[in-house]
């Protein structure tokens, strides 16, 4: 029922009971001129039930409209009583509230029938409600990205990046990543491709060897010996590097593997690596070149999330959807994950409300007492008004029954 509706039928229950007075009113005056001219006894007890009811109605309409407006217009002490009393109103209404609603021992058997899990499961199964969750998300981040002042965002990246290599040790970085690659074993594929790398090209150019061979040799020394040395030292070369290739215990193999070992240990343990290591950052990392970077990597990730949230079809977009398709099943099937969620949002729902409990007594007491007086009298009487005029009506029924009891008694026992 609308406000509109709350008057009209407020009018109609005024109208009932002030018209109960009114006839209360016409029938004392009428029984009053009867009785001078008709000594019946039953005029007296109608002329004593509409007396007494008239002075009943009169009372109860005092007490009903001293609640909301002073009575005539007339200011009489302790009349208008809400909208003098609006800010106690407001205060003892947010108390009582408080109270008696949210109370630990009223709002917990609510809270435990919280089950969020199945319904969030349910609405993001269907596509439509995923195409509007992505698109509102992709709306949201585009805004962001907009908004962002991409010098800032340079400026904050590449303040972070220094302030992270400004703790990072390089040398230990990098010795510990080539101890890393020892334990592994991985450097030995280096060494056996190495290896046959050396070994084809000895192999494919010996005819530069030979060459080298007759420049350095004397000259009263046959052609056909030089050429006889030069075939033996590039079969002697390929056959050692074939032998490196091909045996994974290879003594050149351990004696590499142990130099690679010092040199790491090098790198970790000697100062001026330390030193060599941060001249070499510095170069990389001037103030000018890392913002240039910073810049520059900023611009590209912004260009490629643009990108792919403008694009209806995106690879980002997908995977959002296969997650999410993921995750409503997830919620609908696994038990565990429904009770996980579940219990945070009780515990957290929980502690939010008893923690904030006073905030629903403040803004119920605020709110009454920004109210009006008059706007807030209005409103209550909208509201109890009807019950109200029953009030009215009651008292002019009583009222006429004490009265009709009162003369009866002195009539018949004084």
């Amino acid at each position: 029922m609308n406000d509109e509706a709350k008057r009209k039928q407020l009018r109609k229950y005024k109208m009932f009971a002030t018209g109960l007075f009114v006839l209360m009113a016409i029938i004392f005056v009428a029984t009053t001129l009867l009785q001078k001219s008709n000594p019946s006894h039953w005029i007296g007890y109608v002329r004593a039930f509409s007396e007494a009811a008239m002075v009943g109605a009169l009372a109860d309409w005092f007490a009903v409209t001293a609640l909301f407006r002073h009575p005539l217009g007339i200011p009489i002490p302790h009349t208008n009583l809400i909208e003098n009393s609006k800010q106690r109103l407001g205060d003892n209404l947010g108390s009582f509230v408080v109270s008696n609603f949210l109370s630990p021992q009223n709002i917990r058997p609510y809270i435990q029938k919280i089950k969020i899990s199945n319904f969030v499961g349910e609405w993001l199964s269907k596509e439509k409600n995923q195409e509007a969750l992505i698109r509102n998300l992709s709306d949201i981040v585009l805004d962001i990205l907009n908004k962002l002042d991409d010098t800032s965002v340079s400026r904050f990246i590449s303040k972070k990046v220094s302030e992270m290599t400004d703790d990072i040790k390089l040398n230990k970085v990098v010795g510990s990543g080539i101890s890393y690659i020892l334990e592994k074993n991985d450097h030995q594929r280096i060494v056996t491709n190495l290896s046959r790398q050396i070994k084809d090209y000895i192999i494919e150019n010996d005819e530069m060897i030979k060459e080298r061979v007759q420049k350095g040799s004397y000259s009263f020394v046959p052609a056909f010996v030089d050429n006889k040395i030069a075939d033996k030292i590039a079969s002697g070369l390929s056959d050692f590097f074939k032998e490196i290739e091909e045996d994974p215990e290879h003594e050149i193999r351990n004696l590499i593997t142990q130099k690679i070992h010092e040199f790491s240990t090098d790198l970790k343990e000697d100062p001026k690596w330390d030193e060599e290591f941060k001249t070499i950052k510095n170069g990389l990392l001037k103030n000018d070149k890392l913002d240039e970077y910073s810049s520059d990597i900023w611009i590209s990730i912004k260009k490629t999330l643009m990108k792919e949230l403008q694009d209806e079809e995106s690879s980002l977009k997908g995977y959002l959807s296969k997650n999410l398709n993921e995750f409503s099943e997830n919620l609908k099937t696994d038990e565990n994950l429904q009770n996980k969620i579940d219990h945070w949002v009780r515990v957290t729902a929980y502690k939010y409300i008893l923690k904030n409990t006073h905030q629903f007594g403040n803004l119920i007491s605020s709110t009454v007492g920004n109210w009006q007086g008059k706007e807030l009298s209005e409103k209550l009487e909208l509201e109890v008004g009807k019950d109200l005029q029953f009030i009215r009506v009651n008292g002019t029924l009583v009222g006429g029954l004490v009265g009709l009891i009162i003369y009866t008694i002195t009539n018949f026992f004084l």
